[in-house]
């Protein structure tokens, strides 16, 4: 058996909440417990419980977390120097390319099956909605009602599930992202 990791300071967050999210997403939010995490990582649970409280403490963070670099990659794109149709344009394919990029972060986020979980979980995912909506009702040649907003969400969201999981990434995708992405600017 390999030593274990002795003093917590060895041990970030970051690590623990990578570890995890890979743990949650091929076993299932059930099927992981903080001493498999630990195993995962080679360190003894006492060392997670001094970050993290208990495991959906653990699962918060690593929602909270994807949602944190989402909303980052729709500040980016709200800051560039572009027109407004080049502005929802990039929108939507930062949003692409985010899932398709990073699928175990966009399967915690969008994809998580658990009821339970997705009770706790209505801060991040709203609040990331709503500055995507605002993003895309302020960009928009014309006026979008809210189920516009939603639907446009939806296709990106679709086209971001149908391909995470096939072993692809962005750039063997980005000509399809691109029609996709054409396809719904002529909806705003």
């Amino acid at each position: 058996m390999s030593p274990r990791k002795a003093v917590e300071q060895e041990l970030s967050k970051d690590m623990i909440l990578e570890a995890a999210r890979g743990l949650f997403v091929s076993e299932g939010y059930d099927h992981v417990s903080m001493r498999k995490i630990a195993k995962e990582l080679k360190c003894s649970h006492g060392a997670i419980y001094y970050h993290f409280v208990n495991k959906a403490e653990l699962f918060y963070a690593i929602v909270a977390n994807g949602f944190a670099l989402l909303n980052e990659k729709l500040d980016k794109v709200m800051q560039m120097n572009l027109s407004n149709r080049e502005k929802l344009n990039e929108i939507f394919l930062e949003f692409i390319r985010f899932g398709i990029d990073h699928p175990s972060h966009y399967e915690t986020m969008f994809l998580t099956k658990d009821q339970e979980l997705k009770s706790f979980l209505q801060k991040e995912p709203n609040e990331s909605f709503e500055k995507f909506a605002q993003a895309v009702t302020q960009l928009s040649s014309r006026e979008l009602a809210v189920n516009d907003v939603w639907s446009i969400f939806l296709s990106l969201h679709g086209f971001v599930a149908h391909f995470c999981f096939k072993g692809q990434c962005f750039d063997d995708l980005r000509s399809m992202a691109d029609a996709h992405c054409e396809f719904i600017l002529k909806q705003c």
